[in-house]
């Protein structure tokens, strides 16, 4: 795999600075069902790197001492982390909203039985990646047959009252482009996404989200090896808007890796880019009791990612 971090460089994207945190990202390892191509984690079923059980309930504990209100719990598939329930169950317990972020094809594999339900019954909030609604784009990213489990899974998530009006369980698709190109605007992907999925499928979703490729890990790896990496950064670059610099995801959401170490977004994460003016990323342990409000945040040109166009984020767009 191609190195993409020494094609990153420090550059001259805005000074960012940190709110006091509202959300803490956990991403409970690598491990995936499944391993598409713009995935900027890496992941696949191959990986073996996992949260550890101790890490876990420490998270938990930062989470009531810093006041954290949402949980997001991401991978690699988070939900074939084997503390995962447990997890969701006691974050529930201390009345944390928790998001899982689903490829929608785990829901389907045979040890995973009975967990649509289990989200249903724990009022987990799913933010699912769906990236087209046609069933060729989505097999060429992430595998033959990919569609077609995708769907079957969203029709157990809507049977379960997720993505109705008048079913009170939240689900958010998540959309992104198939190349080195930027996302379309959203509201107008999403009218698309909704008038398809629901004439060809009969599915249901509350909001899409679009979501820009990071030119990081496989995916910039593959820039790389189709030399358009530098071609996709001056893309990024030029569609910068300032305005985005105000919602960009953190801000107000701390990310933590498998081991237990807090970075700024799970972009940085990938890259090993500890907190600002840190020379290594510290602990959840070590940032117990810190106040993080106005805390520097650590930034590049991999950022210009989150503020081109109209912005992007593990929320969607941002303008």
């Amino acid at each position: 795999m191609h190195d993409t971090l020494h094609l990153l460089r420090p550059g001259d994207f805005p000074a960012l600075r940190r709110r006091r945190p509202t959300t803490l990202q956990l991403n409970l390892g690598y491990r995936c069902n499944q391993q598409c191509q713009h995935c900027h984690v890496a992941a696949s079923p191959h990986r073996t790197e996992m949260m550890a059980a101790e890490t876990l309930e420490l998270a938990l504990r930062f989470a009531g001492r810093q006041g954290i209100r949402t949980l997001d719990l991401t991978g690699g598939a988070p939900e074939l982390h084997p503390g995962f329930r447990d997890l969701v169950r006691a974050a529930r317990a201390r009345g944390l909203h928790v998001m899982d972020r689903c490829n929608l094809t785990v829901l389907l594999e045979p040890e995973q039985a009975g967990l649509a339900e289990f989200l249903a019954g724990n009022e987990v909030e799913i933010v699912a990646s769906l990236p087209c609604y046609l069933a060729e784009n989505v097999d060429r990213q992430r595998g033959a047959g990919a569609f077609d489990g995708s769907i079957e899974a969203l029709r157990r998530l809507n049977a379960l009252g997720y993505g109705r009006a008048d079913g009170g369980r939240v689900l958010n698709l998540v959309y992104n482009p198939q190349g080195p190109h930027l996302p379309p605007p959203q509201i107008g992907l999403e009218a698309d996404y909704r008038a398809r999925l629901r004439a060809d499928h009969g599915i249901e979703f509350n909001r899409l989200f679009t979501i820009a490729n990071m030119p990081i890990a496989r995916f910039g790896s593959t820039l790389v090896s189709r030399q358009e990496f530098e071609p996709y950064m001056a893309l990024l670059r030029a569609a910068h808007q300032d305005a985005n610099l105000a919602a960009v995801m953190c801000r107000d959401l701390l990310s933590v890796d498998w081991r237990g170490r807090v970075h700024d977004c799970d972009f940085n994460q990938m890259l090993g880019l500890p907190l600002a003016d840190r020379a290594a990323a510290p602990t959840l342990a070590e940032l117990m009791d810190a106040d993080l409000t106005d805390w520097p945040i650590a930034v590049g040109d991999h950022c210009y990612g989150c503020t081109a166009g109209q912005g992007s984020s593990c929320g969607g767009a941002l303008t």
